[in-house]
């Protein structure tokens, strides 16, 4: 099983980088191998919206997401961890997902869904943010069901935690380590 994981904060060990690192250690101690990319140390352009990928499906811009579209299509497993800034997923998690719509009209124009392999497609959600009310989740929550819709990922589960600002913050919260850590051996069990 190949699984992926989408770093999107900025903040070096900051709470969604350690959150995430919880669910990685849950997959791993089962024995898979997950392949995380940190997106703020990426190279990766904004979409132009030229319509370069309506009749191909590829993206004509050359950066990092060459390495993303090549993880999301072989991924059986895909982990999207990102604080909430402005009632939404983090710039550099937008950057990449705006990216995503080669697979758009992959999916829709050309009729060439990514498929799935033996184990099916999954995703998982973690959101950490500031704010105590929870639209902030709502709202990233609907930007990131648009986008695992686009890539084919059926299904996602959703960790999200509110009240969490300053670094480190997650480490005193009395459940969302654990919580995490289980959803790691969630998302890697076959139904």
């Amino acid at each position: 099983m190949k699984i992926t994981a989408f770093n999107s904060s900025p903040r070096k060990n900051g709470n969604t980088h350690l959150l995430l690192q919880e669910t990685v250690k849950g997959i791993e101690e089962s024995g898979f191998t997950v392949n995380t990319f940190n997106l703020n140390l990426m190279n990766i352009k904004a979409c132009q919206d030229c319509g370069g990928c309506n009749e191909t499906g590829v993206c004509i811009l050359e950066d990092d997401m060459n390495l993303v579209y090549d993880a999301i299509r072989t991924s059986d497993r895909i982990i999207l961890a990102s604080p909430i800034f402005f009632f939404s997923v983090s710039a550099q998690a937008k950057l990449m997902i705006d990216r995503c719509q080669s697979f758009w009209c992959e999916k829709y124009l050309l009729e060439k869904p990514v498929k799935g392999g033996k184990a099916g497609r999954k995703g998982l959600l973690m959101l950490v943010g500031g704010m105590k009310k929870d639209i902030g989740i709502q709202c990233a929550e609907a930007c990131a069901k648009a986008f695992y819709r686009t890539i084919s990922v059926p299904e996602h589960s959703t960790l999200s935690y509110l009240d969490i600002d300053a670094k480190g913050d997650i480490l005193h919260h009395p459940s969302a380590l654990k919580e995490a850590y289980s959803a790691g051996k969630k998302l890697i069990a076959i139904d």
